[in-house]
């Protein structure tokens, strides 16, 4: 009993100093619309561990607390150092590091997070919602009397790896009246479009009878996806489309697929007039081992896929007029492989080894550069191995609408492997990207044609020639410091620089990002940089001409290798003109306009 007295009437030195220096932490803060500023009544805050939630006043404002350590403390049955420093540590570890925001009618995005400040006794933040944009409309059938439901789609106007590519977005059915709703779109470039829809007349099924159908329609009133309108959404807009799919006669299609393994799965293509889009569709029948399905009349390209056991591909181009499409066989032929040379231009042959201080080794490559990615291998005097040469050759579609994906490198087939072959390569038109392990690429080529400038084309049933890489390493560097980075973080997050709390890792964001963007016709390699929490970075460049950037958040729609897109940044950041052993030192403004 004395014992228990002692303790309620005499709290622990260890509490009291862990009171003092990490009192309870309130958190407040405004939840805006991103474009009007307007506050956010009735929006959901809660940190992104899902352990603190709240919603927000009719102001658009909220406002929690982050209890004291003192709350553990009394659970302690350890001795007080340990039950002081355990329940501490607890509470640091256990401190939100972010909060963010959601709300229907909103879409969630980097400006709906925000970074805390890990123990800050008082802290004010303000997270902004983006408004959701939307397409809505009508598929208007040309009989009034027509109820039946038909798909309709939209594909979005992507950057990756700085080109642009239409990809789908979403797919909606309309409801008995023709009605449509696209919710939850970003602001973008789309296009719209509906699906094949047969006609259910139930005489068109009759034995004999002529099939009916609604071919795909392409807003406004394109006949092919090459030739559709494109739609340009702001974020908040509703934008209203009519559509009007047209009946016409559909035609049975029977293709017989020559060289195709039984009972081997077989993806079909069809080409509107040779333009690569979706809308128009037909089957295989592995059993008939034949291409089989309705096509209205018109002009089209049909591409053949197998991948098991051996991929192979083929083409037909037919026409459809005024009847059935049979006779025509389409031949498979085996997708070729494509080997990969490396030839180096190395000047260094000391080793060396990447360390803290030395800059990273170059990543020539779409995306994903900079400090964020890579492979650092340690060097010797002397020529590596090819394979210890490169991380990764990759093909990418050229195409504006092509196939998703790209062919990489096989993997080695034993230790002592050291080929370099990209197998299986589909005819068509790539790019070729190479991450490089030391250096960077100074020529890269196929057959005479420059595969830095130029796409690679490989050839149905052909053989491509080898891809051959030059690396060199006599690169350029460049340092600087971003203005008013450091205090963007300082005043709203975390930092690169802040310790671990209790040897438990800190999570943070860059304090912006740099982008070294090739101008015309340079042999640069466009390159991204993250920049330290002090605003400041280091890294090291091929040779050539770029413009710099520094932004506050990543550039994920940044179409670099678009010339006409990036002339929006001709009168901002800094140009440098880099050789072989430079050293250049940049002082560089933040970009605050989202582009």
């Amino acid at each position: 009993m004395l014992l228990s007295t002692f303790c309620l009437t005499h709290p622990p030195t260890q509490a009291q100093s862990a009171d003092a220096e990490h009192p309870a932490s309130t958190i407040r803060g405004t939840v805006i619309n991103n474009v009007t500023h307007e506050p956010i009544g009735r929006a959901l805050v809660v940190s992104t561990d899902n352990r603190f939630a709240i919603r927000t006043d009719d102001e658009g404002h909220f406002e929690f607390t982050i209890p004291r350590p003192e709350a553990n403390l009394g659970r302690s049955s350890s001795a007080q150092g340990t039950a002081s420093f355990t329940a501490v540590a607890d509470w640091m570890g256990s401190f939100p590091s972010r909060l963010m925001a959601r709300k229907p009618g909103f879409l969630p995005g980097r400006n709906s997070t925000v970074n805390l400040q890990m123990g800050a006794p008082d802290q004010e933040v303000t997270i902004a919602l983006t408004p959701e944009a939307m397409i809505v409309g009508r598929v208007a059938f040309p009989t009034s009397d027509t109820s039946d439901r038909i798909n309709v789609e939209v594909y979005q106007r992507r950057v990756q790896n700085g080109r642009a590519h239409w990809q789908p977005a979403a797919t909606v059915a309309t409801r008995s009246n023709g009605v449509f709703r696209f919710a939850e779109l970003a602001a973008g470039t789309y296009k719209l479009f509906t699906h094949e829809s047969l006609d259910r007349d139930p005489i068109s099924f009759t034995s004999g009878s002529q099939l009916f159908g609604y071919a795909p329609i392409y807003y406004p009133t394109a006949s092919d996806f090459a030739a559709a309108g494109t739609i340009i959404l702001t974020a908040g807009q509703t934008f209203q489309a009519e559509l009007s799919p047209v009946r016409q006669p559909y035609y049975p299609i029977k293709i017989p697929v020559k060289n195709a393994d039984a009972g081997a799965p077989i993806e079909v293509r069809v080409l509107m007039q040779g333009h690569r889009g979706p809308g128009y569709s037909l089957g295989y029948n592995p059993q008939e081992q034949s291409i089989q399905g309705l096509l209205p009349n018109g002009t089209y390209t049909i591409e053949a896929s197998s991948s098991a056991p051996g991929s192979a591909t083929g083409y037909l181009n037919i026409t459809v007029k005024g009847g059935p499409v049979e006779g025509a066989t389409l031949a498979l032929l085996p997708n070729g492989n494509i080997s990969v040379k490396v030839k180096q231009e190395f000047t260094a042959t000391e080793n060396r080894e990447q360390d803290a201080t030395s800059p990273p080794p170059i990543i020539v490559s779409g995306s994903g550069l900079g400090l964020r990615g890579g492979t650092a291998v340690t060097f010797e005097g002397g020529a590596l191995s090819a394979r210890r040469l490169l991380s990764n050759v990759m093909l990418e579609p050229a195409d504006d609408f092509g196939p998703q994906g790209g062919n990489r490198l096989r993997p080695p087939l034993s230790p002592q492997d050291d080929s370099l072959i990209i197998e299986n390569v589909l005819p068509g038109r790539y790019r070729v990207r190479v991450d490089p392990a030391r250096g960077y690429v100074s020529a890269l080529t196929s057959g005479g044609v420059d595969l830095l400038k130029h796409p690679i084309v490989v050839a149905s049933g052909g053989s491509t020639p080898a891809i051959e890489v030059t690396l060199r390493d006599d690169t350029a560097q460049i340092d600087g410091t971003v203005e008013d980075a450091a205090t963007k973080v300082l005043a709203g997050g975390l930092t690169n620089s802040a310790a671990p709390a209790f040897g438990r890792s800190v999570s943070y964001d860059p304090a912006a990002y740099v982008y070294c963007v090739p101008l015309p016709d340079s042999p640069a390699r466009y390159t991204e940089i993250s920049v330290s929490a002090e605003g400041k970075f280091t890294y090291s460049l091929p040779p050539g001409a770029y413009r710099v950037l520094a932004f506050r958040h990543p550039q994920v729609d940044l179409e670099y290798h678009n010339a006409e897109a990036m002339r929006a940044y001709d009168s901002m950041g800094q140009v440098v003109r880099l050789v072989g052993g430079q050293r250049e030192s940049l002082q560089l403004q933040l970009i605050s306009t989202e582009h």
